[in-house]
């Protein structure tokens, strides 16, 4: 099918080739015109046949917000616009009423992946009306990976972007774990091969996943982490996990520690930080702090640059 894709940057980009290589037809749309097949929304509206679909990766809250009220004037009844950003859950409940009003579709879709869901696909959480899922799986099956599993119908609009919310709330548990781990191995002078008890781990134990094999890369890229500092950025998602997690009165201890301990980063040269530094560099290709000179280090080979 014809689908219309805002922003092409390291997740857009590589899921419109993806897209492409599918079999679909992919119109961009990107501030960068040297990446961009069309100069304006308009243009790319334009490009696409009713009842047309148009995915926007861009970043959460304003840029997002712009963004739909802008397709929004533009699109016509039966249209669709897919969020397949971080967006918080109640922004995509306030589009839907919005458009809703104009007879525009609106499904917003939690995507994980990072820079590796060219090549290995992309696990898709997708909140919207049954029909505008259904029309749109063309593309569901294409960017998700092979195999039954990687998609979910989760619900009506914003499930899909509360359930990512909580899926990146737990990827923060699970990141501080490892990282708290590795700095004890570290600091106790016991274990002589610290990347080598990771490694062995990657097989035949309870805690084997992509975030283990992940770890054991940046240890073998840096062994004692020393070209990165100990600062994590967090997305906004975890924040968002646990203010959700007090308006249910769901306790949440793990998740919360470990979004305080990226706060705690900002204020030391945190060890442990440089795991979940690294983790971030290695998986989704984000940007990360020079032990030297304080500045933005490059993604990994194969991240966004």
């Amino acid at each position: 099918m014809r689908i219309g894709m805002v922003g092409l940057g390291k997740m857009g980009g590589n899921m419109a080739e993806r897209l492409r290589r599918g079999g679909h037809e992919v119109v961009g749309y990107d501030r960068d015109p040297s990446i961009s097949d069309v100069g304006t929304l308009k243009e790319l509206v334009d490009r696409l046949e009713a009842p047309r679909a148009v995915w926007v990766m861009v970043p959460a809250g304003e840029p997002t917000r712009a963004t739909v009220a802008e397709l929004g004037e533009l699109l016509d009844r039966d249209d669709v616009i897919i969020d397949g950003g971080n967006s918080h859950y109640v922004d995509d409940q306030r589009h839907a009423g919005e458009l809703g009003a104009k007879g525009v579709g609106f499904v917003d879709v939690g995507v994980s992946g990072g820079v590796w869901g060219l090549e290995n696909g992309y696990a898709l959480m997708a909140g919207g009306d049954a029909a505008h899922i259904q029309r749109l799986m063309p593309v569901f099956e294409t960017l998700k990976p092979e195999g039954p599993d990687g998609f979910v119908h989760a619900g009506a609009v914003g499930a899909g972007h509360f359930a990512k919310m909580v899926h990146n709330g737990i990827e923060y548990g699970m990141m501080q774990a490892f990282a708290e781990g590795w700095e004890l191995l570290e600091a106790a002078d016991v274990v002589t091969d610290v990347a080598g008890a990771f490694k062995s781990w990657r097989h035949g134990t309870v805690i084997r996943s992509w975030l283990l094999d992940l770890l054991v890369r940046a240890l073998e890229d840096d062994p004692e982490l020393t070209q990165l500092r100990g600062y994590a950025q967090d997305s906004g998602e975890g924040r968002w996990t646990v203010q959700a997690a007090v308006d249910h009165a769901v306790p949440l201890p793990v998740i919360t520690a470990a979004l305080y301990a990226r706060f705690a980063s900002r204020q030391e040269d945190s060890p442990a930080m440089k795991m979940v530094a690294a983790l971030r560099q290695q998986f989704g290709g984000h940007a990360v702090t020079s032990a030297t000179s304080g500045e933005g280090a490059a993604p990994p080979p194969g991240g966004a640059a």
